[in-house]
């Protein structure tokens, strides 16, 4: 039997790299986009229309898919966004939206998409959070905090669905190619409060350089295919350059002032 697949977030960059590849892996691929007939459909994926942001969306896309295939073994869960500006400048109103899409957005399939695999004994979600999820960055910090609360929700989640037969991880990209670069939003205050401006323009065009001359997300959906070949996948997988992958393991081990001092010197914050 075929898996059937649910990614959200599939009509561009890592999501749209995944259901490309396991669509060529001969899987039946549902990518979700919320405006799905605006966007160019890749051979083998069924674009479907869903909103992680309303319950009402996300539930009407999974009956959607049960009506058709019955089950659902594979969720992908990359939906979100990113914003760049100071926390003091960012309103609350600015980090509701961007929990609600790249936090509660991931957490609403979740709990959408259990049932179904609690009753089959069977399933894989995979979680895309980010090495901004192990690391604060700098004038990305509310982009961090929804990436930190995916790990912790990951973590918790794994333990308790393991007796249900389901498996659950996380994907941790470092810096790729894609459209998130363009897509990134700024919070209102990044441009009227001249305390950061300096100092926030500077590690911007850092973090740009580095998006932009990423690998291509390919990467990301090989990495994919092989953590479902596992049978019992590990809780995280980091991807991308080793600079990147192995500040996420020196915050470990190194005294966490120098480690500070090393980002933000990298960053040019300072």
């Amino acid at each position: 039997m075929n898996r059937v697949v649910l990614i959200t977030g599939a009509s561009s960059g890592i999501g749209r790299a995944c259901a490309k590849r396991l669509a060529a892996e001969s899987d039946l691929v549902y990518g979700t986009s919320r405006h799905p007939k605006e966007e160019a459909n890749d051979p083998g994926v069924r674009l479907l229309a869903m909103d992680v942001n309303s319950d009402e969306s996300v539930t009407a896309a999974i009956e959607q898919i049960m009506q058709v295939e019955g089950h659902i073994d594979v969720v992908v869960n990359n939906a979100g966004f990113g914003i760049a500006g100071a926390v003091e400048d960012t309103s609350i109103e600015e980090a509701k939206a961007l929990f609600e899409t790249n936090f509660f957005g991931m957490l609403r399939v979740c709990r959408a998409v259990l049932p179904v695999m609690r009753v089959a004994h069977q399933g894989i979600i995979v979680n895309i959070s980010s090495l901004g999820g192990r690391i604060g960055l700098p004038y990305q910090g509310l982009y961090s905090a929804t990436k930190f609360a995916i790990e912790g929700m990951t973590e918790a989640l794994r333990m308790e669905v393991r007796a249900f037969g389901v498996r659950v991880t996380m994907i941790e990209p470092g810096d790729f190619r894609t459209g998130f670069t363009a897509n990134r939003r700024y919070v209102v205050g990044a441009k009227e409060d001249p305390a950061y401006k300096r100092s926030f323009e500077r590690t911007i065009k850092v973090a740009e350089k580095d998006e932009q001359s990423g690998s291509s997300p390919e990467q990301i959906a090989r990495l994919l295919v092989k953590i479902l070949g596992h049978r019992s996948p590990r809780v995280r997988y980091s991807v991308g350059g080793i600079s990147q992958r192995g500040a996420a393991v020196l915050k470990g081990f190194l005294p966490s002032r120098i480690f500070e001092w090393a980002l933000m010197k990298y960053y040019k914050v300072m």
